[in-house]
């Protein structure tokens, strides 16, 4: 079984209270719970970590760079800002792909650019809690590929 990290980012704690006409209704960890039983699925072990702090992401993505398969990250507002996670992810060797829950191109200016995007394989963003999903989907096709 694969591990796989999903980092999610600054204010991410308060889902389900914080603005739930962009971000959704659903707590984070209600999204863990489903998140780790549709990684299970995949035959991956989930690793769900928050924080508020850029420092303690970086930390983790380290983490992840010894012992996971993949990462699948919501940087949140520091996807707009942090060239000390854009840095984390390209000094590791597991696949990471940055997810989002609203479109952030259909939103203000400033969420337009992403530090992050070019060092990640993907990006997923516009379909609520389930972006995180289909990241794990993707991730799932390119372990495999990557093995074969």
């Amino acid at each position: 079984m694969d591990q796989v990290f999903i980092l999610h980012g600054p204010n991410l704690n308060l889902l389900g209270k914080r603005e739930p006409a962009i971000y959704g209704s659903l707590a984070l960890d209600e999204i863990n719970t489903r998140l780790t039983a549709f990684g299970t699925g995949l035959d991956f072990e989930i690793v769900t970590y928050q924080s508020n702090h850029e420092g303690d992401l970086v930390d983790q993505l380290h983490e992840a760079g010894e012992t996971a398969a993949g990462v699948v990250m919501n940087a949140a507002a520091f996807t707009h800002t942090s060239v000390a996670i854009r840095d984390a992810i390209t000094a590791i060797e597991p696949p990471v792909i940055e997810v989002h829950l609203s479109n952030v191109h259909a939103r203000e200016p400033f969420r337009h650019h992403s530090w992050i995007a070019p060092v990640c394989v993907g990006s997923i963003s516009g379909f609520g809690w389930r972006s995180y999903m289909l990241a794990l989907q993707a991730l799932s096709e390119i372990i495999r590929d990557k093995r074969s």
